[in-house]
């Protein structure tokens, strides 16, 4: 596999997207769409004018065009502006994908392009990706969060809002919708409107009646159950999924157990 840029992480390319570094060839691959879209879309509505984008900002599927159609797009200059953009989603599904080869080698200064390969990583075997990275192209890998991560997405997403959380709420709300960042962003979402200007702090209280969550039987209090060898309460908590399978699986749990106890 050809070497890649060091430490490229969600957080230091928008950090460049938003100081307006950009570079002539993003590559966004992996399991975790989230990242693709939320990088993607920051492209889209950030990089041009709403003014300039009917003639300079083009968002196609890959299955419906060419590697050389995507060239000669890239190759031609933009309208009144600084830039143009091009962003292929589904690009695992252009046609012709090695033609990319020579452009990668000298991409245009004028043209970003964005290519969003979900679901999958691509092969970067091949000659074209090295080339791409060597001429300033970003390769991105998003990768999904591992259970034991979610309760810091939850924090970190919510810091952003000027929000706290308890640590029994953000591992109630972890264990209750699992890692699909798009659901659990939308829910954080959501209770960031219920919450009052005058107090910025989510509580297990505040999970349990805004997403439904259970105060008294969840992954937090059954590992504090199991850690002070109170059997009766986990039992109980156990029973409880055991009946109410809507409420989740205790199954999920797992993760968060292991991780304390290894």
């Amino acid at each position: 596999m050809p070497e890649k840029k060091a430490e490229i992480t969600y957080g230091s390319l928008m950090k460049d997207l938003k100081a307006r570094h950009f570079s002539p060839i993003y590559i966004l691959e992996g399991d975790e769409s989230y990242y693709i879209d939320k990088i993607s879309n920051y492209i889209a509505d950030n990089v041009l004018l709403k003014e300039q984008r009917d003639f300079n900002q083009t968002i196609v599927f890959g299955a419906d065009i060419s590697a050389a159609q995507i060239i000669d797009q890239a190759l031609s200059y933009p309208v009144m502006a600084e830039y143009q953009v091009i962003i292929v989603k589904e690009s695992q599904n252009i046609r012709g994908l090695d033609l990319f080869e020579k452009y990668f080698a000298k991409p245009s200064k004028t043209s970003i392009l964005v290519f969003c390969h979900k679901n999958g990583f691509v092969d970067h075997r091949k000659k074209m990706y090295s080339i791409a990275v060597a001429a300033g192209g970003i390769i991105f890998e998003s990768k999904k969060l591992r259970d034991r991560d979610l309760p810091g997405f939850i924090e970190t997403y919510l810091h952003t809002d000027n929000v706290t959380i308890e640590p029994k709420a953000s591992q109630m709300i972890a264990d209750h919708i699992g890692a699909d960042l798009n659901r659990l962003t939308s829910e954080l979402d959501k209770l960031l409107i219920s919450l009052s200007e005058n107090d910025r702090r989510v509580t297990p209280d505040i999970v349990e009646r805004e997403i439904g969550v259970s105060k008294d039987f969840n992954g937090f209090e059954l590992k504090n159950a199991i850690i002070n060898k109170d059997i009766f309460k986990a039992n109980q908590i156990v029973k409880y999924f055991d009946s109410n399978p809507k409420a989740g699986s205790v199954y999920s749990f797992l993760p968060l157990l292991f991780s304390y106890f290894q």
